[in-house]
């Protein structure tokens, strides 16, 4: 082994302690991550090891069904796995970056929804010339989006712009484009352990299970690497929206995109135009039920809010949800006579999330109904210090 490989291979060793210590700052109370944590630094040399002689496997996952805050098909990687995708996704994921759009708004650092949110009000808020002039938000959104993204072009994409970027990485290319093309290629529903029961898959659309995506198409909601690659995997799309169509006033949120225009007619005749560029390029399929067009002072429903002028409003959807939340967490207290660690830290996490959200609106009111009326008393021994 030269000395090149060895400074590689050291470098390879220490972002690989960084990606546990990443992987493990929110998930440190799962089984498999206490396990892997038990004599963590043997397993990340092992780890290592496996890496740069092309042994690593993945694991397989846990499947499950998640109700919060709609019912959602969960399959969670390996802690060991989340390590990799941690590793993967500090390497590239600044590459990738640099090649979106400002409005691509989803997992990335300094965007997310409320940067969403003020980008599409400030659209709005141009193209009608300060509220002063007709205009009209197009959303659209795509059916079952990651349970349709192709793999097979998705790896294609990514490993065509890490070549062309490949002078700019610090990184050993071929051994994460191995890497890549395992994760990439994965299908978590031959290798999986069921969490649960089948019946909770009842009432889930087809088009929101793997189970269901057809031979070569699907990614896992919730991995690391998977909401990066829902980004890379739509933005040639931006691009054609941005440059081909010439729209000025366009932003998107994994798979919920908005153009806001001054004419009503031109964005009626450019829906089918982009049906057929998400179907022949990349091969998605347009919503049909989730098409909304209208003048902006009816105001437009997007990542959690509803833009007005001069005003956003909390959704009903998630005023609905910090509801049902609370109502069971009093289920909860009333079937037991304490709560563990583990459940306080839980509802803290929730109620902190809802609390946090309503924040970036005008919600005093509300909050205060859910959390002095709604909220069963007893919450209030555990938690009265915090608030």
């Amino acid at each position: 082994m030269n000395l090149f490989e060895n400074q590689s291979n050291d470098k390879l060793l220490i972002d690989l302690f960084q990606a546990y210590y990443d992987a493990r700052s929110n998930k440190r109370n799962t089984l498999n991550a206490l396990n892997f944590e038990m004599d963590y630094e043997h397993n990340i040399f092992k780890l290592h090891e496996e890496i740069i002689n092309n042994t690593y496997k993945i694991k397989p996952s846990i499947c499950f069904i998640n109700y919060k805050p709609v019912q959602r098909e969960i399959f969670a990687a390996d802690f060991r796995d989340r390590v990799v995708h941690h590793l993967v996704y500090n390497y590239i994921a600044p590459i990738f970056d640099k090649t979106f759009i400002n409005d691509s708004y989803s997992c990335r650092k300094g965007k997310g929804t409320h940067y969403g949110i003020k980008r599409v009000g400030k659209f709005i808020r141009s193209c009608s010339q300060n509220y002063h002039k007709d205009c009209y938000v197009l959303k659209l959104d795509i059916k079952g989006y990651f349970m349709s993204i192709h793999r097979g072009l998705l790896y294609k994409l990514v490993k065509s712009t890490l070549l062309k970027y490949r002078n700019e990485t610090d990184f050993d290319l071929q051994l994460i484009l191995g890497l890549l093309e395992q994760i990439i290629f994965n299908d978590p529903t031959r290798n999986y352990i069921l969490k649960g029961n089948k019946k909770d898959w009842d009432g889930l659309p087809p088009s929101k299970s793997l189970f269901h995506s057809g031979e070569g198409k699907g990614l896992p909601i919730g991995n690391l690497t998977s909401q990066l690659f829902s980004n890379v995997y739509f933005n040639q799309f931006d691009h054609f929206v941005k440059k081909e169509l010439g729209i000025k006033y366009y932003g998107r949120y994994v798979d919920d995109f908005i153009i806001v225009h001054p004419n009503k007619d031109y964005l009626r005749q450019i829906i089918p135009v982009i049906k057929d560029y998400l179907q022949t390029e990349l091969m998605l399929t347009l919503h049909p039920k989730k098409i909304y067009l209208q003048h902006f002072s009816k105001g437009v429903q997007f990542l959690g809010a509803i833009i007005k002028p001069y005003r956003n409003y909390v959704s009903s959807r998630t005023k609905s949800n910090f509801y049902i939340a609370v109502k069971n967490w009093n289920t909860i207290l009333q079937n037991e006579e304490t709560m563990s660690e583990i459940q306080k830290q839980d509802f803290l996490s929730t109620i902190n999330s809802y609390l946090g959200i309503m924040n970036h609106y005008k919600t005093n009111n509300l909050k205060n109904k859910i959390m002095f009326e709604s909220m069963d008393k007893k919450i209030w021994n555990y938690f009265a210090p915090v608030f």
